[in-house]
């Protein structure tokens, strides 16, 4: 259990530094205003792929160990269920590429630049871009419900310390996700932030899934 529980604790970090890098090397990729997924597109994309489908086969498997772990620990077993879901999520994101989002890839024929303070208009979705959006939603959605039941069986357990924390972690992440999905619909004061929005949002979740798995280890001396 415990060396299954372990890879949700290094799968969170990994995910982040490695889009990081990744986004860093791609021409004219801008962090603060595209989506993580969009570094998923064209030929540099099975980087990004790679990542996605590892991260969600650490989840699952990691989400196997916290199955195993008593509830007082990890909560109902709705939580290690919403995890292994999650990284199923993340699978399909990397078997199916989004289409592209506030203007990156940018089409192979330009059509001039687009302002500061406008995402330009996406093209018309493709059936991958929606298996795509249809995958995030055990991310997205997942993961706060999880939190927000890690958090109520904490405090009948009077946990607070982790109630307080996984409760906060699913409220930034819908809050954050509010606000990126209004950035890349193309809200004229947000979309320039899309990037930075999707990041907390992903920083959230990766990090609550990771203290938890952490939590567990701890809770078992590392057995």
């Amino acid at each position: 259990m415990s060396k299954q529980v372990a890879l949700g604790v290094v799968a969170g970090p990994m995910f982040v530094a490695a889009f990081t890098a990744i986004g860093a090397a791609r021409s004219g990729y801008d962090w603060r205003r595209h989506a993580v997924s969009s570094l998923a597109c064209a030929r540099q994309g099975w980087w990004q792929r790679a990542n996605f489908i590892l991260t969600g086969m650490l989840w699952c498997a990691a989400a196997r160990g916290l199955g195993q772990a008593p509830r007082r620990v990890v909560g109902p077993p709705i939580v290690p269920a919403l995890v292994a879901a999650a990284g199923v999520g993340l699978v399909g994101s990397g078997l199916f590429v989004t289409d592209p989002v506030a203007g990156f890839p940018p089409p192979s024929a330009p059509a001039g630049e687009p302002g500061d303070d406008v995402a330009p208009a996406s093209p018309a979705q493709t059936w991958e871009g929606h298996l795509h959006n249809l995958s995030a939603i055990p991310i997205f959605a997942g993961i706060p419900v999880a939190g927000l039941a890690a958090a109520v069986a904490a405090v009948r357990a009077r946990d607070y310390r982790w109630a307080c924390y996984s409760a906060s972690s699913s409220l930034a992440m819908v809050g954050s996700f509010v606000l990126f999905g209004a950035a890349f619909g193309g809200k004229p004061n947000l979309a320039r932030n899309g990037g930075i929005f999707q990041r907390l949002c992903i920083a959230a979740g990766a990090g609550w899934v990771t203290a938890l798995s952490c939590r567990t280890l701890r809770a078992f001396g590392l057995r």
